[in-house]
């Protein structure tokens, strides 16, 4: 894969992780002024949505586990945001497993409808084996959950698009099923966008053949560039697009001394148990992979004190910092960013009011001189 321009002029994307579960976004004893709470999230996202944000993506914990002592179911709180907002599109990560695809499309498709559709969904193969087994669901080996997820993803597709979904695979089947009312279909947009995440070959290959978005976790412009020559290959040999979403936690201080120093106390403040307890969770989760490449298998302590390692993609720094960064990213290739932050009030209105808009100059300029906006096959 070369790097060349497709001709792509979008503006890059934003979303921000929900948090609806207690703890905020990094393992560490560190004041975060965050708020796992229904009336914060709510008031958080009509803040987002004024502030150049286009998503918001609901996490997924059944359990108490590594921090997050208390949960917010997905799908339902998702709803919920979309309810409170006027444009925001709400991502519901889900599992395969615990969800059926027929079910979950149903839920879905209302939520679609009620919101003058604004859902997606995140399909998240799953890493945390006792959310299964302490329900009493088998827990797969590595590549088995792909393939599954991948069935889980034919199937919603299906149902979303066909009046007579049939499907015959080794997970899920469907006879002649008509769900009503389909999701909102429009132009660009044949049902609700289907995001998928992970690192291992399996999960790159997937997303080539069957999601409409692939999340990774942080990563710097090599880790970037190495994933992205993967996806979209894979896309490319059926005849489709991907598109890149990138997870970054962001610290935008107005000098760069200040956001390092908040870096380093949030490390220097980390829960060691639950960083590391964490970090084995995560690494038996992937252990299986056969070369390697499973999420988190490089990952270090540091890296693991922000959950999907966003302390990587090194947006950390003043505005003007990020802001070239951010666009530097765009370049390779990245459509989206996913961000976390520490006092998500605050720190989302100064990237409204202080990134953004270096983000949208540098993408005028860049787009003036005839810059590539991105890079691509």
């Amino acid at each position: 894969m070369s790097v060349g321009n497709t001709g792509n002029s979008e503006p890059v994307k934003f979303a921000y992780w929900v948090p609806n579960v207690s703890g905020g976004l990094v393992v560490s004893t560190i004041e975060q002024r965050t708020d796992w709470s229904y009336d914060y999230n709510a008031r958080l996202a009509v803040l987002a949505e004024d502030n150049g944000f286009e998503y918001a993506l609901t996490q997924v914990r059944y359990i108490a586990s590594y921090g997050a002592a208390y949960q917010h179911e997905s799908t339902g709180f998702s709803l919920a945001l979309l309810l409170a907002t006027r444009r925001l599109k709400v991502i519901a990560a889900i599992h395969p497993g615990l969800w059926h695809p027929g079910v979950l499309a149903k839920f879905v498709a209302t939520a679609d409808h009620l919101s003058g559709g604004r859902a997606a969904v995140n399909v998240v193969s799953g890493w945390f084996k006792d959310e299964f087994t302490k329900l009493g669901e088998p827990w797969l080996e590595h590549d088995e959950r792909y393939r599954r997820s991948e069935e889980f993803i034919r199937v919603l597709r299906e149902l979303w698009t066909s009046d007579h979904a049939e499907f015959g695979g080794d997970f899920y089947r469907l006879h002649d099923f008509d769900l009503r009312p389909k999701p909102i279909a429009g132009p660009g947009r044949p049902h609700p966008e289907i995001f998928q995440g992970g690192n291992s070959t399996s999960a790159r290959l997937m997303a080539g053949r069957v999601s409409d978005w692939y999340f990774s976790n942080g990563k710097d412009f090599d880790g970037v560039t190495e994933q992205l020559a993967d996806v979209r290959a894979e896309a490319a040999r059926h005849g489709r697009r991907v598109r890149f979403g990138l997870n970054g936690f962001m610290i935008a201080r107005d000098t760069e001394a200040e956001a390092r120093e908040v870096l380093r106390e949030i490390v220097a403040k980390a829960d060691p148990a639950a960083v590391e307890g964490f970090g084995a969770a995560v690494r038996q989760a992937g252990a299986a992979t056969a070369d390697r490449r499973g999420m988190w298998q490089d990952s270090t302590f540091e890296d693991l004190v922000q959950y999907n390692d966003g302390f990587r993609t090194g947006l950390i720094g003043t505005p003007e910092q990020i802001a070239e960064r951010i666009v530097a990213y765009k370049r390779l290739g990245v459509d989206l960013f996913l961000l976390g932050f520490l006092h998500y009030l605050e720190e989302v209105e100064y990237f409204g009011s202080r990134v953004l808009p270096l983000v949208r100059e540098l993408e005028a300029d860049a787009a003036e001189q005839g810059q590539p906006a991105r890079a691509g096959t």
